[in-house]
């Protein structure tokens, strides 16, 4: 799976609230009412991250979540990428996650 054009990757982002791009990798924080209640986000996430033969790289801090996805063997941003970015935005909608 091919890198992302710059084009293509800006037209992701913009149906991805709250994501950007940092330091090569798209990226989020959610912040959760308790550190229980972020565990069980960040469950969810690798169970999600498994479906999808992704791993990406989370940050737990108490109850802030922060998730970083990039294709390492691409070297970059795919469509790989961008589609469990929105399973995860599908996700906290769901669970009434803060943003």
């Amino acid at each position: 799976m091919p890198k992302l054009p710059q084009a293509e990757l800006d037209k992701a982002l913009h149906n991805l609230p709250g994501w950007s791009v940092k330091d090569g990798e798209i990226t989020k924080t959610y912040k959760h009412g308790s550190f229980a209640e972020a565990i069980v986000f960040v469950n969810a996430v690798a169970h999600l991250s498994e479906l999808a033969d992704h791993h990406p790289d989370i940050d737990i801090r108490y109850s802030t979540i922060t998730i970083s996805l990039v294709t390492h063997d691409q070297k970059g941003i795919t469509e790989k990428d961008v589609n469990l970015a929105g399973r995860i935005e599908e996700l906290r909608r769901k669970a009434g996650v803060s943003a």
